[in-house]
């Protein structure tokens, strides 16, 4: 198989003070960099580095850390506020730096389940579409049902959900997040990433309490939607790296490995393709 892509790993800097989410005592507290990540990577030898702060501070420094990567970093997922009247003149010049792939908004902090529909929040979603650029959706359960209707506002807006919308694992939550998440893959073309699962489990799960969960998202979005992330170093909570991969490489049929661990990442955020600066206009 190709070398791996971990389309989901984060970078800490405590020092910013910008992690709002980020409790003082908690294991991973502290800073990350990518040093710390590569003695993990195993067999994956391209990674995407997503937000975990609302601040363009720390979409600037994401950007520096990928373009220092030596090429471990391919693409950026960073951080605008979508709702600014500034939103769209924002994206369309980041979308000049060649490794930012994406945006994320925070949803899964907000109380507004809706937010993503705002009207004042609709320019910027197009401006990404017209730029080039994708969307993550750290959706929840509550958000899936918005889905179709943000698909069908921007149907050139390529969008993935984070953490599979993160499944109340521990608790045994199946039917409802099974039945809304296959209608998402079912009535739109939106991607889904396979991560974050582990977190979201008992403290000691294994294969079998993840099983059904990985399963069923294969089953619904199929391995040229699906994508897989390690959610660094969230995951360093729930068993760590090396844990999560290997356990999602036994899970998943070898028939799908190059797709799911790799195939689909490069082809959502266009890893592989480097922007002109001429707006959607690519360059192999």
């Amino acid at each position: 198989m190709p070398g791996m892509v971990d389309a989901h790993q984060h970078l800490l800097q405590v020092g910013r003070h910008d992690y709002f989410w980020l409790e003082s005592d908690s294991a991973i507290a502290r800073d990350y960099s990518l040093d710390d990540l590569r003695a993990q990577l195993g067999g994956v030898t391209a990674t995407v580095l997503v937000q975990a702060a609302p601040s363009m501070r720390e979409t600037e420094d994401l950007l520096e850390a990928a373009a220092a990567s030596g090429g471990l970093v391919r693409g950026v997922v960073g951080w605008v506020d979508l709702a600014s009247a500034e939103a769209s003149e924002t994206i369309a010049a980041l979308a000049r730096r060649p490794l930012l792939k994406g945006v994320r908004p925070m949803l899964g902090f907000m109380r507004e389940t809706r937010w993503i529909l705002r009207p004042e929040v609709q320019p910027a979603l197009a401006t990404l579409a017209h730029e080039g650029l994708t969307l993550d959706m750290p959706a929840r359960l509550r958000h899936l049902t918005l889905l179709a209707e943000l698909a069908q506002r921007h149907p050139s807006l390529p969008i993935v959900i984070d953490h599979a919308a993160k499944p109340a694992i521990a608790l045994g939550e199946f039917a409802s997040w099974a039945r809304d998440i296959a209608q998402v893959a079912r009535e739109t073309g939106v991607f889904c990433k396979l991560s974050g699962l582990a977190t979201e489990a008992t403290p000691t799960w294994d294969d079998e309490q993840l099983r059904p969960y990985v399963d069923h998202l294969l089953a619904s979005f199929g391995p040229e939607r699906l994508m897989w992330g390690s959610d660094w170093p969230v995951v360093e909570l729930a068993g760590g790296y090396a844990r999560w991969r290997d356990t999602c490489l036994r899970l998943l049929p070898a028939s799908v490995h190059t797709s799911v661990m790799g195939a689909t990442a490069r082809a959502f955020y266009g890893l592989d393709k480097q922007r002109t600066g001429v707006k959607q206009e690519w360059i192999s």
